[in-house]
């Protein structure tokens, strides 16, 4: 009896002990980042600059504040979609990269030529990839990269973008990435290789319809 009740003492005592260390590993991995993907971190001031790059677009959008504060109502989820699309930028990448899959500079110039004939030119793509994918201008051809990497990677498994089996892929990167997210912007979804809010019912949040335009199995 006396044994077992020393056993558990010395268990507690070295859980006790290793929680601080623990913790301190967590907060040190967290120090100053929005998210860890396969080792690297996207800094939180990383993540600052590409809202406000988008924040910035929106305002030159519109003509008066009155509309501008409209955006902003319309977009309060800005910052964790945009850490979605940076997260799944290089989960994309990594599944694409898994599967030989490269895509060259003279694919993403074809693939915006096309697009600007569809829009009306390069400014009716740049408002269109703005205002559906809160995408700013000077970001438009790493997503359209983003876009064809998605389409090879598709095409390669004999699916397409909206299917199990590419989603299935993209987990597959995911969890070969070791994706961690700050608390503070919720959690990764490996299985559906998606940023999910952190539960917390007593607050409510309205998330905005921005994304990369890869759609999403229901």
């Amino acid at each position: 009896m006396h044994r077992r009740r020393r056993t558990a003492l010395v268990l507690s005592a070295a859980i006790a002990a290793a929680a601080p260390f623990l913790t301190a590993c967590q907060s040190a991995a967290h120090a100053g980042a929005a998210a860890v993907v396969g080792g690297q971190r996207i800094t939180v001031s990383q993540l600052e600059t590409r809202v406000n790059e988008v924040r910035k677009a929106q305002r030159a959008a519109v003509s008066d504040e009155t509309q501008y504060q409209q955006v902003l109502s319309s977009t309060p989820g800005l910052t964790r979609d945009t850490l979605h699309n940076m997260v799944l930028d290089r989960v994309l990448h990594r599944a694409a990269q898994d599967e030989g899959i490269s895509v060259t500079r003279k694919e993403v110039l074809q693939m915006r030529t096309g697009l600007e004939q569809q829009t009306g030119g390069a400014k009716g793509l740049q408002t269109a990839w703005l205002q559906k994918y809160g995408i700013a201008p000077g970001r438009l051809d790493d997503n359209l990269r983003l876009q064809l990497e998605a389409q090879k990677l598709a095409a390669k498994l004999g699916t397409d973008t909206t299917q199990p089996a590419f989603w299935k892929a993209l987990s597959q990167a995911s969890a070969e990435l070791h994706v961690d997210l700050n608390p503070r912007y919720g959690s990764w979804d490996v299985q559906k290789s998606s940023r999910v809010d952190a539960k917390t019912p007593w607050v409510r949040e309205v998330t905005a319809e921005t994304g990369t335009g890869i759609q999403q199995p229901a």
